[in-house]
This record gives structure tokens, sequence and C-alpha cells, in this order.
């Protein structure tokens, strides 16, 4: 039984494009038997191509791969607003920033915004959460089984962090290493439920330290320039090259060299982690009825434009990795080019899970794409960012990616432009905003954003 939400059941009902193929409720069919068991993984800041399985020559990523290997690989998994608190927020909700509330860093998570994990907890669930939340409410109150995280962005080395909401105490070691250790503590406890364990690392985000054994790895080559990196902003908006986001304009970002080197050293300390925690499943016979998710909570410049960080909605800035394996369902080796959102994680996990869905969540069951079932998909999405006057002084903009087109309106006053085509400028040098020929497609974006808007229920439309 495929799921999706009324919003799309009335268009495509309307329309006369709903087969008979589909059904639709709130719940969502699971395979014969026990219910599945959860791992998410999720970094901070880590792009669609910082692994070796996305073809990046560089770094390698033999466990990440593993997940690729043994189910399907996302090419357009995008974030809806690309920052960080703000995100995670949107994946724990399955809600757009607009109607969650999180629309900076810094705020906390509104208790009336339930989670996948409580929703999970009501139906049978054992819940755990392992790493960076970020939002300040630190998951208390949210009924989880097992918590160990800390606050804010925590640190690197020797990390300091609550286990089960209890006092802060520092961890020997670096903290991709100690919150592994903590996961496999986790999987290792007796657990008369289905279980979900939320491991979200705070590598590799800014300032990068790497574990001691990774200083050394890259040291004798020099990482390469993006086609992009001497980017004039000819046709640019002032929003784009006022952006303070600039390599080299920043103590802990003092070249490319360097900071590419840290950040793909703590991209491998993660890989090295993934695997042991995938190791643990296998270990306790775990893995042929556990979905494993792999994914980023926003994207990040590696000197495309001559920026680091994200929060512009480019490529670079909102496209994020997403690997699923789950034996049970997913073919091994696959490919989907189908565009997937971070609010769809939460009703794909309900529905995995055989748990019901609110309406109210923004986000598309992604499940059928998993068992490769034909099914009607989106052809575009919202983007939205709202964090301005703020670090990086990245002004509010909101748009609409289509396949092939990205229309970009930084919407406060001056008001700003964007239109590229990604077909034949897929590193979105050339602005199309005052090109007449491309009148009638402008028009049809705009129209299409003020739609997507009103289908998402955007109070500030």
């Amino acid at each position: 039984m495929n799921n999706i939400s009324r919003r799309e059941f009335i268009k495509y009902s309307s329309a006369g494009l709903l087969g008979s193929a589909f059904t639709f409720g709130t719940y969502s069919c699971t395979p014969k038997g026990k219910k599945p068991n959860f791992v998410f993984f999720m970094t901070d800041d880590q792009r669609w191509d910082g692994m070796s399985c996305a073809g990046n020559p560089v770094i390698k990523t033999p466990n990440m791969d593993r997940i690729a290997e043994g189910g399907v690989r996302f090419t357009n998994m995008f974030v809806t607003t690309s920052l960080c608190g703000p995100s995670r927020a949107s994946i724990l909700t399955g809600k757009y920033v607009h109607n969650h509330g999180v629309r900076r860093n810094g705020m906390s998570l509104p208790m009336e915004q339930k989670t996948f994990l409580e929703i999970l907890k009501e139906a049978g669930y054992e819940t755990a959460f392992i790493g960076k939340w970020h939002n300040r409410d630190r998951a208390e109150n949210r009924g989880l089984d097992y918590y160990f995280g800390f606050k804010g962005q925590g640190r690197y080395n020797n990390p300091i962090a609550s286990e089960n909401f209890g006092p802060d105490t520092e961890y020997k070691g670096h903290v991709s290493d100690v919150l592994a250790d903590h996961a496999i503590k986790y999987l290792e406890m007796e657990h008369e439920k289905p279980f979900c364990l939320l491991l979200w690392f705070k590598a590799p985000h800014r300032s990068w330290h790497p574990a001691e054994r990774l200083k050394d790895l890259y040291k004798d080559i020099k990482m390469p320039e993006p086609e992009t990196f001497h980017d004039t902003y000819e046709g640019k908006p002032d929003a784009v090259k006022n952006a303070d986001m600039k390599i080299g304009d920043f103590k802990d970002v003092p070249d490319l060299d360097t900071f590419l080197k840290d950040y793909y050293r703590c991209i491998v300390g993660v890989d090295e982690n993934v695997g042991r925690v995938l190791d643990a499943l296998d270990k306790l016979e775990y893995e042929d009825n556990t979905v494993v998710l792999y994914t980023g909570d926003n994207g990040f410049f590696l000197g495309e434009h001559h920026f680091f960080d994200k929060r512009l909605m480019y490529e670079e800035s909102i496209r994020v990795p997403l690997l699923v394996k789950y034996p049970k369902m997913v073919k091994p080796g696959t490919i989907n080019e189908e565009m997937v959102l971070n609010v769809d994680f939460a009703p794909t996990i309900l529905a995995l899970a055989g748990a019901p869905i609110p309406e109210t969540m923004d986000g598309e069951n992604f499940k059928p794409l998993l068992r490769r079932k034909e099914t009607l998909w989106r052809e575009d999405f919202l983007y939205e960012y709202y964090e301005y006057p703020a670090v990086h002084m990245v002004r509010k903009n909101r748009g609409v990616r289509t396949k092939r087109w990205k229309y970009i309106h930084y919407f406060e006053e001056p008001q700003e432009f964007e239109l590229f085509d990604l077909k034949n400028d897929p590193h979105e040098m050339h602005n199309l905003i005052n090109d007449p020929a491309y009148k009638d497609i402008l028009e049809r974006l705009k129209a299409r954003m003020i739609a997507l808007r009103k289908e998402l229920k955007d109070p500030d439309l």
C-alpha cells in the first residue's frame, strides 16, 4: 500500500493522474514479520559528493560505500533549509521551517511540534538519540529511552556530554569515536521492542579537528580547486557578492588546501565509526531487520564561488547524501534519481514502521521508491532561508528548484533575483534573470513558487 499526502491525493485526483495502484490512508504496510529497527546516521555539513561511492576523487569512505552497495543511493537528495538547527527540526517533524517554527539556529523546537521519535514511541518502539540534537531543548521531555548528547555544537576533542540528561561529563577521545562507542553500547543492551537509534555526528562541522590518527592523511597531496573557485560574480546579485563566507577571510579557513584536508579527515573519522556500528549490527544479528539510513543535515561549499559554509540556494549548499539499506525491501546497488527532501524522512520512517503519519507533515513517504514501485513523485520543491542578519550575512531567500531550472528570490528590500538553467549551467555561473528569452520560464517559476507556498501553508504568503 503506497501512502501519499492528502495534498498530493487531491492534486493527482483532480488531474486524472491517480491510478488504481494508489490507496489513500494514514497507515502504511510493513513487510511480513516483525517491525524493523532503525539506525539513522547523520553528519553535519557533509554534501552529497563527500563520499567515494558518489565519485569523489579524493576521499575514500568504504563504510558509507558498504551502505550504498547493500542498498540504494539517492543522487538528488535536498534540504529545504540549509542551516543546521532548522534542517534538523524539519527532519524530526517532517515539516517546513515556516510550519515548525525553528527559523534560525539557537531556537528550541516547540513541544507541540511532535517528532517522529515520539510517534514511534507510541507505536511500541524504543527510541534513542546520540550526538548533536542542536535545537536548544536538547531532546528533553521527548520520551527517549536513551540519550547521549551535548549542548550546542559540542567539541571535537574530549567532548562534554550528558547521558540520559544527567550531569555533563568530559569523555576522553575524539567526539566521533565517543559517539560511536555509546551507539554500540546501546545496541548491545537488551531490547524487548524494536528500536530506532539516531546517531547524529558533529563532524565535519567547522572548525575542523580530525582525530589524531588522521592528522597526516592527505599531507602529500594538494587539494584540487573547483571549476568555479575564481568566480568573479559577474551578473550575480549583491546578496551573493556580499555573503561573508569567502575562503581566506577567516583564521580557521585560511586557504582551500588546509580547510579541505581537515574537512575530509573529519569525514574519514565518521566513516570509520559508521563501520564499527555496522559491524555491531552484523555481530548482534540485527542487520537483516534493520533500516540503515545515512544523510547530512545540509550541504557545504568546498571552494565553489570561493565560498565555504552553506545557506545560499546553490547546489553545493542544498544537496546532501542519502543512502538507505534494508535487506527485506531494498535491492543492493540501486541508484535512484528522484528528488527527495529532508522533510520526507519522518513520514517514510513512520511508514516503514507501520505507524500513523500525521496529515500535518509536509513531507512525502518515499517508501515506494525503496520498493522500486512506479509512483507519481515530485517534479520540484520549495526552498527557504531566514537567518539574517547573522553570521555569514546571507540574506533571506526562497526559491523553487525543478529538474532543470532554479529560481531564487532574495525577498527583503532591496529585492534581488537569480535564474539558472541547471542543464546547460550546472555550476550556476550565468544568471539569466534579465534575459528576455527566458521571460516565460521565469513567470512559470514565480507562479509555481506561489502555488507551493500555498500548498505548504506558508504564513508569510
